[in-house]
């Protein structure tokens, strides 16, 4: 058989369905072995749009999304979008081709040691010298990335190699099976939680499992325990369950560390300290912590737990429930709900360009409980995490650890192609929608009909936001913006305009009617930022 045949044929021995990348000279055999097989194809417009969307198929399927690039800048084009996999724990396996091994007649041109260069950005990456050892490099690069806790993996597959023959066969997957939690672990961690006077949970990416989250409202209604979500962990508990605290936000003190202050018990589940700093819930070295996960937490000054609970973070939950003898009362957190959710809902009224409340309150009108929202990075991201209620696992794509821009609309692609049957938002800040406008072309080609709404300050507003805070002269973050809407019918998209007067719950009601790519530009007025988030949490007192 064919190197490159092989190669794919153990691909789909993994179950893999979708590809997403842009070939070089140097991976003609693969792709030619992939034209044959049974796996989609999805050639994208930038290699960091492909790394984007597999990161986002990993995220939400739970198997490993598997993206390519030919080699050279193919290849360093990869590099931002295999850190964001790492680090939201995202299953993943990026494919590069490579010069020939030997007899490599173009000397230096465009060679690039993409291996060492990935190395540092994932959990394992690797160069195939011999095609005969194809299947077992495969099978292990499937094993790591969707090992708990959940990664990136790199293969670098030389051209002489793609092309050359073998007798290996295909391997064939076998399924893991997650250790079950140690019951000394359970009965301790039980004790604990009753002994607490006032136990809370925060709940993080590892936890945006669907499993997890049945056993988790479960466990909160029987124990009438609050949870904290965190904002890759937003969904895992709906927030109508009377024991949500909503989400965090800003790295900052904010509406919900009212709440976090007062508990005496950390319960962390699925907890990384790269998405919600520990110092920021921990500074005072205070809290007993007990943390459920899938595997051992990583030290932190402020993150060292009395006790870790590890195994099958669902079995675990359901466990020490079973342990716990009834439901308590929490006035201190009830209270805390109360403060949030007013919070949330005391933004009324309606202003041209809008403010980024009433943008959040708008897309909540139009979306239903399952539908996607994608953010991309900007200071929208954090009001959005704030305000915007959510009632299911995985349907806030947001990225708050690598936390970079660009990756909102190829997620968002990504997501309707996994979830053809929900409505899928990508909301991105004009800045971030530049970085990959591109591949609007790619969700037309596909057929993907993704919604696009863009946020247009005309400005790097984040950055604008804390130029201000640290009192320095506004300067160097203004920009101009083509019209985004006729910029999306060049492409051949339907594009609208959010003018005053219009509602924008209903012009993006009529974008979702036409089933279609539709981008909406609407204006936004971000004069409230400083005051939201420096004077008024700067000046938050915590009156429960």
């Amino acid at each position: 058989m064919k190197a490159s045949d092989l190669f794919v044929a153990q691909l789909e021995e993994e179950g893999v369905e979708y590809i997403f990348g842009l070939p070089g000279e140097e991976n003609l055999d693969f792709l030619e072995s992939l034209r044959k097989s049974k796996i989609k194809i999805i050639i994208t417009r930038h290699e960091q749009a492909a790394a984007f969307m597999a990161a986002a198929y990993g995220r939400l399927t739970g198997k490993a999304g598997v993206c390519f690039s030919t080699l050279g800048p193919g290849a360093t084009n990869l590099v931002t979008g295999v850190a964001q996999a790492q680090l939201i724990g995202a299953p993943f396996i990026s494919i590069s081709g490579q010069k020939a091994l030997f007899d490599n007649w173009q000397a230096r041109f465009q060679l690039v040691d993409v291996v060492r260069m990935m190395e540092p950005l994932c959990k394992k990456a690797v160069s195939i010298a011999d095609p005969g050892t194809i299947p077992t490099v495969i099978r292990n690069a499937f094993k790591h990335a969707e090992a708990e806790r959940p990664g990136a993996v790199h293969i670098e597959l030389p051209e002489d190699v793609a092309e050359k023959e073998t007798d290996a066969v295909v391997q064939r997957k076998a399924k893991i099976e997650i250790p079950y939690p140690e019951p000394a672990a359970i009965e301790k961690a039980a004790t604990m939680i009753c002994e607490a006077k006032k136990p809370l949970i925060i709940v993080s990416s590892g936890a945006n499992r669907t499993s997890i989250t049945d056993e988790l409202e479960d466990f909160a209604r029987k124990t009438g325990i609050y949870l904290v979500h965190t904002q890759m962990g937003k969904g895992v508990v709906p927030d109508d369950c009377p024991c949500s605290l909503f989400a965090t936000g800003i790295h900052a003190h904010d509406y919900v560390n009212c709440g976090i202050d007062e508990a005496d018990l950390i319960i962390t589940v699925g907890y990384d300290i790269v998405e919600y700093p520990p110092y920021l819930w921990n500074r005072m070295l205070d809290k007993k912590i007990i943390n459920i996960d899938f595997v051992e937490s990583l030290p932190d000054r402020y993150f060292n737990p009395d006790l870790e609970v590890i195994g099958d973070i669902a079995a675990s939950i359901r466990e020490i429930a079973a342990r716990i003898p009834g439901k308590r009362e929490f006035p201190i957190f009830a209270a805390t709900r109360a403060f949030i959710e007013g919070k949330i809902n005391a933004y009324e009224g309606k202003s041209y360009p809008p403010l980024p409340h009433s943008v959040v309150q708008s897309v909540r009108e139009v979306l239903g409980r399952k539908d996607i929202i994608s953010l991309d990075n900007g200071i929208y991201k954090l009001w959005f995490s704030r305000l915007y209620k959510t009632y299911a696992p995985n349907t806030v794509l947001l990225d708050n650890a690598l936390a970079t821009m660009g990756a909102g609309l190829p997620a968002g692609i990504a997501a309707k192609m996994v979830n053809p049957d929900k409505r899928v938002l990508a909301i991105c800040g004009d800045g971030g929608f530049m970085m990959n406008c591109q591949e609007l072309e790619t969700a037309i080609r596909y057929k993907i009909p993704v919604v696009v709404l863009v946020l247009n300050d005309n400005a790097f507003g984040f950055i604008k936001w804390k130029q201000k805070k640290m009192h320095f002269e506004d300067f160097a973050l203004d920009y101009g913006n083509p019209d985004f809407a006729r910029f999306a019918e060049s492409f051949g998209a339907t594009g609208f305009w959010v003018e005053e007067g219009d509602d924008l719950a209903e012009v993006l009601e009529k974008a979702f009617s036409l089933n279609k790519v539709v981008v909406v530009e609407c204006p936004i007025d971000y004069s409230v930022n400083y005051e939201t988030f420096s004077i008024e949490l700067g000046n938050l007192v915590c009156e429960l």
